[in-house]
C-alpha cells in the first residue's frame, strides 16, 4: 500500500499533472449524463426511510431520482471495503447484542480522540456477514431494524449498474474514504483498495460516474496521482454558534492528517482564497457543510443560550433564523471547483424557522444560489425541489413541458 512518504512525494507529481484545463474537462465528462443540480444520496438516499448504508437503502434512494449515492468505505480486518459511515459499528448494526462477538468491545483512539465499540478491523468479512443494520438516528423509525446485510463496495456498485440498466439513465457512486490515516495506521489503507476495485468494475477513468471524496487532504493528493476520477475535499466544523459563527472543536476542527502532520489550522482555512486556491492545485471541488454557505443564528438569545420560541418545549434548528449568504459559491466557481454541499434532511426539526417546516424550501434557496449538487438523505425531497428550481429558472424547460415535448429522463420528470 503506501505511507506519507509517498503521499508527499506523489503530491510533488499531482501539482504537475492538475490545471484549470484539466478539471474543466473533467467536470465534462462525468456530469454530461446528468441533471443539474445533482441530487447525491447520501449514506444511499433513501436513507431517511430505511437504515442507512444498505442495499435497500441504496435501491430505494436511485428509486426516489438519486443521481448519485454515496458509500461510506471502511476496511475490515481481511482488507475488505465494506459500506459504514464509520469504523466503529456499535451505532449502525446489532453487533452488541450479538454474544459471539462480545469479547470484540474495545476502546481505540480514533482520529485523536479516545472510542469505545466494535471495529470494523477486527472483523474478517465473513464475519461482518453476521451482522445486520440498525438504524442509528432516533427519530426514525426502527421497524427494519435487524432486516438488511452490510454491503461490500462491490455489492454497490452492482447494484447501480443493473440499476442503470433498469432504469435507462446514468447513475454513479460518490465513494468517501472514512478515516484514512486511521486505516493507513492499522496497515488497512483505502485508496489503492478503492481504485483496485473501480479498476476491475472498469470505472476508474474520467469518463466513469464516480466522484471520490474524503475531509483529508494528503489522501486526496495522493489519489490525484493515482486516478483521473474527480476528488471533492469536504469541509467540516464542530457546531454553530448562538450568532451563527461555526465553532471547532476535535476532531471536527481539521483535517486529521494536518493534526499527524503537526500542520496548523482549521477546515475554515481551506476556503479562503488561499485554501480554495490550495484545494484546486489536486482536487475538483468541494463538500463543505452548508452552513458555511448559509448559516442560521438564533432568533432569541438568553444568557449565550439558544432558547426555544415557537413553544415546542425543544430548542433546535426551528430556533433559528437564515443569516445573509456568503459569496463561498461564487469564488469556488471563479477557480473552478464544483460545490457539493452537506447534509439535506427533511425532519421538521433540522429545518430554520425561514423554511416554515417545508424542506422543499431549503433545497429552492441552496439550488438558486448556485450549488452543482448536495447531499440529501430524502432524494424524492431533492429531486422534486430540483422540478421547480427547473420550472423557475428555465424557460425551455417550461415550454416542453407545455408542449408535452420533453424527453424521459428516468427519474419521472421530462427533459
Amino acid at each position: 500500500m503506501h505511507n506519507p512518504k509517498r503521499w508527499a512525494a506523489a503530491a510533488l507529481v499531482g501539482l504537475a499533472l492538475t490545471s484549470a484545463a484539466m478539471l474543466a474537462r473533467a467536470h465534462e465528462d462525468i456530469l454530461a449524463p446528468f441533471k443539474s443540480p445533482l441530487v447525491i444520496g447520501h449514506r444511499g438516499g433513501g436513507s431517511g426511510y430505511l437504515p442507512e448504508h444498505t442495499l435497500e437503502a441504496y435501491a430505494l434512494g436511485i428509486e426516489l431520482g438519486a443521481d448519485f449515492v454515496e458509500p461510506d468505505l471502511v476496511a475490515t480486518r481481511d482488507g475488505h471495503l465494506i459500506v459504514r459511515h464509520e469504523p466503529n459499528l456499535i451505532n449502525t448494526t446489532n453487533v452488541a447484542s450479538l454474544p459471539q462477538f462480545a469479547t470484540r468491545r474495545r476502546t481505540v483512539m480514533l482520529d485523536g480522540v479516545p472510542e469505545t465499540g466494535f471495529f470494523a478491523s477486527d472483523f474478517t468479512l465473513s464475519e461482518i456477514k453476521q451482522l445486520r443494520a440498525i438504524q442509528p438516528l432516533p427519530e426514525r423509525g426502527r421497524a427494519f431494524d435487524g432486516l438488511y446485510l452490510i454491503p461490500t463496495l462491490e455489492e454497490i456498485i452492482d447494484l447501480v449498474k443493473r440499476k442503470t440498466k433498469e432504469k435507462d439513465r446514468r447513475i454513479g457512486i460518490y465513494p468517501e474514504t472514512k478515516h484514512p490515516t486511521y486505516h493507513q495506521q492499522l496497515g488497512l489503507a483505502l485508496e489503492d483498495r478503492l481504485l483496485n476495485v473501480l479498476t476491475r468494475a472498469g470505472w476508474n477513468h474520467r469518463r466513469a460516474p464516480v466522484f471520490i471524496q474524503s475531509f483529508e487532504t494528503a489522501n486526496l493528493r495522493y489519489l490525484r496521482t493515482r486516478t483521473q476520477l474527480p476528488l471533492i475535499q469536504l469541509v467540516d466544523a464542530d457546531d454553530i454558534a448562538p450568532n451563527g459563527a461555526l465553532t471547532f472543536a476535535a476532531p471536527y476542527d481539521k483535517p486529521y492528517d494536518w493534526v499527524v502532520s503537526g500542520r496548523t489550522g482549521l477546515f475554515s482555512d481551506l476556503l479562503t482564497p488561499a485554501g480554495l486556491a490550495e484545494v484546486r492545485t489536486y482536487a475538483d471541488g468541494i463538500g463543505p457543510w452548508k452552513p458555511y454557505i448559509r448559516s442560521t443564528a438564533c432568533i432569541r438569545v438568553v444568557a449565550g443560550a439558544c432558547q426555544d420560541v415557537n413553544g415546542d418545549g425543544k430548542v433546535n434548528d426551528t430556533d433559528r433564523a437564515l443569516l445573509p449568504a456568503t459569496d463561498l459559491i461564487a469564488r469556488a466557481h471563479a477557480l473552478g471547483l464544483l460545490v457539493h454541499p452537506f447534509t439535506f434532511r427533511s425532519e421538521q426539526r433540522r429545518l430554520a424557522s425561514d423554511y416554515a417546516g417545508n424542506p422543499a424550501n431549503e433545497y429552492l434557496m441552496f439550488y438558486e444560489l448556485g450549488v452543482d449538487g448536495l447531499f440529501s438523505d430524502f432524494a424524492d425531497d431533492a429531486v422534486a425541489a430540483r422540478v421547480l428550481f427547473r420550472l423557475k429558472t428555465d424557460p425551455a424547460y417550461r415550454a416542453c413541458l407545455v408542449n408535452n415535448r420533453c424527453g424521459r429522463d428516468g427519474r419521472g420528470e421530462r427533459d
